[in-house]
């Protein structure tokens, strides 16, 4: 299984491990990890699960629907923004970096 770590607002790092298939989102919720919210459930409607990726060369696309999201996110923006609800996890993610942003309100 692939593990990701999780670099919250204050330099904690969290190390998980996920599972193909499973989204971001869902493997930080199922560990209470501080800072996703996930309002919605991860439906792609809040834009509470906000991270940056560590290495965006090897996400998926990003869809429409999660660009018009990631447009209404609290802490601002970057090319490495995604939602963690709409990324699924591959087998070759080992060591894949996730920061989470101060606010996600």
């Amino acid at each position: 299984m692939p593990t990701l770590t999780f670099v919250l607002p204050d330099g904690t790092r969290r190390t998980l491990e996920g599972k193909a298939g499973l989204s971001v989102m869902e493997v930080a919720m199922a560990e209470d990890l501080p800072g996703i919210i996930a309002e919605c459930g991860g439906n792609a409607m809040c834009a509470t699960c906000h991270v940056y990726a560590g290495a965006t060369d090897r996400l998926p696309p990003v869809s429409e629907v999660e660009d018009e999201m990631l447009d209404s996110t609290a802490a601002p923006r970057t090319p490495a923004s995604r939602l963690s609800c709409q990324v699924q996890i591959a087998d070759n993610w080992d060591g894949m970096t996730f920061d989470v942003p101060e606010t996600q309100l």
